[in-house]
């Protein structure tokens, strides 16, 4: 297994240590570090998904295992920080719901046109979108002023992202359409 590979094994395995932080509500002086901490963890986490991809480009250690594990150590980040946000009583579920379902259908949407032999590849309004999930997500958890109208900035730029992705899968689209009858 190569390095960048071991990174995005990392990230994964941060996201329990990052939900335990998060909700761990221990008693005492020490009760509001654990959120700290949390953000510590996730902000890690966050970094080491432009770390691997930067290590995999410019040492040519990309593998179709890093093209499968990468986005699923995303999805599973921020997915995990939605639900727990939503557990908390931070975040109503609209949000979670809108992120975390564009991502299912835009992941089925790519394996779909992967099947067809054509790549749908991440786009630069894709990773500002993640960027902007992750800054939202640490604004919501250290209580920033406005950090709610961040997340549902965030939840506009997945919604945009989101629609161009199908429209640069108009063809898979289309072609599964006209080939299998309407599903």
């Amino acid at each position: 297994m190569n390095l960048p590979n071991k990174i995005t094994l990392l990230r994964i395995i941060l996201v329990p240590i990052f939900l335990f932080l998060l909700l761990f509500k221990p008693e005492g002086e020490y009760s509001n570090y654990t959120r700290y901490f949390a953000v510590a963890v996730f902000t890690l986490a966050a970094l080491t998904d432009g770390l691997d991809g930067y290590i995999a480009r410019k040492r040519g250690l990309i593998t179709k295992l890093g093209k499968f594990i990468d986005p699923l150590a995303d999805k599973l980040l921020i997915s995990a920080a939605l639900i727990a946000l939503v557990d908390m009583g931070y975040i109503t579920t609209w949000p979670a719901i809108i992120i975390i379902g564009r991502e299912f259908a835009i992941t089925g949407l790519r394996v779909v046109a992967a099947a067809e032999g054509i790549v749908i590849a991440a786009s630069k309004l894709g990773k500002y979108k993640t960027t902007l999930q992750i800054i939202a997500i640490i604004a919501v958890i250290i209580a920033l002023p406005y950090s709610l109208v961040l997340l549902w900035l965030a939840v506009l730029l997945t919604v945009v992202s989101g629609l161009d992705y199908l429209w640069k899968a108009r063809a898979v689209i289309i072609g599964e359409q006209t080939s299998e009858g309407s599903n």
